[in-house]
């Protein structure tokens, strides 16, 4: 069967209603589920960026029959033997249940340090040199590292039995064959088309091991109307493909990107429908482009109604463990 889990969206829940939606959805029989890392949302409308690290040890504790994930980015706005101690306490507390998808950050996070926001190449590069470093200190080594990031006799002093996976995120086929070299899998956004298939399959292609994920994004209401206008009003400024999405610096940049996106532009991002039934054929279809799994994100603020009335046959239909809630 299917990994399904449910996505925790930092940027646009304040941090204890997000703990609840988490436990709510383990409730409802979800025992997979990831979160965000960011240090500002997406729009002002969105509002809200907790820290993610923090978080993930009270969801950790709060949902103990989840595994819970992170997608996360070293280097510029964390260095990579903080994020190697972070990743290693979280494990050590959790054995089992966490894991970290690896990525190289977007400028609306990264350029908060002061520090200049590079090339995509270069920015690779230095997310591979963090992935040394993190490996090498999960592994209870002492590092040393000279080069676009720098460390200086770091170890860990509490570490786990195991490392916890470190996964890649890639949105496209260049990013996702190159990760094949270093991550034990791979996570993902839904796009449009057999882009999908392409990102899955230049993954595998290049050898790349352990599951591939991925995230879709899904409106629902009781009516489509309603449903589409709050999927525009939540998700209008992500509707834009690399470089854009990468480079824009701040929630005021992207909104002034988005002014001329219309309501049904958003449609290539997010499954907009009133129908259950809809939403778990589009996942379905999805999964069938060669993805082991699926994260879903209910792009509206407001979780309880969907994880309520639409999670549980999403559930049904790819595990057997949805349940209603008491």
């Amino acid at each position: 069967m299917p990994t399904i889990g449910f996505h925790a969206s930092h940027e646009q829940v304040e941090p204890r209603a997000l703990l609840e939606a988490v436990a709510l959805a383990q409730e409802i029989g979800f025992t997979e589920a990831m979160g965000s890392d960011h240090f500002a949302p997406w729009s002002e409308e969105q509002g809200e960026s907790a820290f993610s690290f923090a978080w993930m040890g009270a969801a950790l504790e709060r949902a103990r029959g989840m595994r819970i994930g992170q997608v996360h980015a070293p280097g510029q706005r964390i260095h990579p033997a903080i994020s190697a101690q972070a990743i290693a306490t979280l494990e050590a507390m959790n054995p089992g249940r966490y894991w970290v998808a690896l990525g190289s950050g977007e400028n609306l996070n990264e350029r908060i340090t002061g520090e200049p926001w590079p090339a995509k190449p270069v920015r690779n590069a230095r997310l591979r040199e963090c992935v040394h470093v993190i490996r090498a200190l999960l592994a209870g080594e002492e590092v040393d590292h000279h080069g676009l990031v720098r460390v200086d006799r770091a170890r860990l002093w509490t570490r786990p039995a195991t490392p916890p996976p470190l996964y890649a995120t890639a949105v496209s086929p260049e990013t996702a064959a190159w990760a094949a070299e270093w991550a034990d899998g791979l996570v993902t956004v839904n796009q449009p088309g057999d882009a999908l298939r392409r990102v899955s399959d230049a993954y595998r292609d290049a050898g790349g091991r352990g599951p591939v994920h991925v995230q879709v994004h899904v409106a629902w209401a009781e009516t489509e109307e309603r449903a589409l206008q709050e999927a525009f009003e939540q998700w209008r400024t992500n509707v834009f493909p690399p470089p854009l999405c990468w480079d824009l610096d701040s929630p005021r940049a992207f909104a002034l990107a988005a002014a001329h996106v219309r309501p049904d532009d958003v449609r290539d991002s997010v499954v907009v429908s009133d129908s259950p039934a809809a939403i778990v054929d589009a996942i379905g279809g999805m999964l069938d482009q060669g993805f082991d799994g699926a994260y879903v994100h209910h792009v509206p603020v407001e979780q309880r109604a969907f994880l309520e009335r639409v999670a549980p046959s999403i559930l049904a239909a790819f595990s057997d463990s949805a349940r209603v809630p008491a």
